[in-house]
């Protein structure tokens, strides 16, 4: 039997240099806000019959329509272009993309978003409340389900090491974009929160798992101590973790790798937050029940 209590400070370790490093990313690159937060408008087209360099169209758009900020990015296929503004009414999105497929043949246009900054600062606001509220209503839930079991841990100490859990599973993969939206040009938007939301979830749901046998076994294995008896849970739902999150990481690579290239850094988001989650399920939120009932 593996004896996971023996290693507990190496587990915790790495789980605290992971969020070290996750923070440091955060307030050294900070985010890029795409247009779901900061208001303006997203739009995405591609040049069919000529190909137009990212200067070139960039001059174009602001010598032809008068739009000072202004930034274009090339896609990841060929002739795809994504052009980033101020918010654009109808009228002026009819307008422009009529003159884009006069000028430059056909134009097929990919995606069109336009969003007003106060929705944009209403949309931020609520984002951070549910990331808030989810850490929370999910630790009380743990901590009143878990309520009937006092000794040797008390419930609420359940409720805290859920929180504590799910904030790194949670801060690890923000930390991680936050490098990829310096590096690669990524923007937070509905989609990388959806991505942290289905993080915690799927990370919940696993801590759970372990908790619940943690609570089995403190009666059928009355007597031991704290340890043994997280131990023992541990080994014994440690195959059942793997597999569940193993059948997941499959459909996830498969997505990855043959999926929509626009989705392809949310889906490995969620990839790398499952293994996180999995990580600190087994290896962080049980031995921190040990460290709760010292206190």
């Amino acid at each position: 039997m593996f004896d996971l209590i023996k290693y507990k400070n190496l587990f915790i370790g790495i789980s605290l240099v992971l969020l070290i490093l996750a923070f440091i990313s955060i307030f050294t690159f900070g985010f890029k806000e795409g247009i779901d937060f900061s208001g303006g408008t997203l739009w995405q087209v591609s040049f069919i019959e000529k190909e137009v360099s990212v200067s070139e169209l960039e001059n174009y758009l602001k010598t032809n329509f008068g739009i000072e900020n202004i930034l274009v990015t090339a896609g990841s296929e060929q002739g795809v272009m994504m052009i980033r503004t101020n918010e654009l009414s109808e009228n002026q999105h009819q307008e422009y993309i009529a003159k884009l497929q006069q000028d430059f043949g056909q134009v097929e246009e990919l995606r069109f978003e336009s969003i007003g900054p106060v929705i944009g600062a209403e949309f931020r606001s609520k984002a951070i409340w549910a990331f808030i509220l989810v850490l929370f209503g999910i630790s009380f839930y743990i901590a009143f389900a878990f309520r009937k079991v006092s000794y040797p841990v008390s419930s609420w100490k359940y409720g805290i090491a859920t929180l504590i859990s799910l904030f790194h599973d949670a801060v690890i993969p923000i930390g991680l974009y936050a490098w990829w939206g310096s590096t690669r040009g990524l923007e937070i938007d509905t989609n990388f929160i959806v991505a942290i939301l289905i993080i915690m979830g799927f990370s919940v749901h696993d801590t759970i798992v372990v908790f619940d046998r943690i609570r089995e076994n403190l009666i059928v294995h009355r007597g031991k101590k704290l340890g043994e008896i997280i131990n023992i849970s541990i080994n014994q739902t440690f195959v059942r973790s793997i597999n569940t999150t193993f059948t997941l990481v499959i459909v996830l690579v498969a997505l990855f790798l043959f999926g929509a290239p626009a989705l392809s850094y949310f889906v490995l988001l969620i990839l790398i937050g499952i293994i996180v989650g999995t990580y600190s399920s087994i290896f962080m939120a049980s031995p921190l029940l040990t460290y709760l009932q010292n206190k």
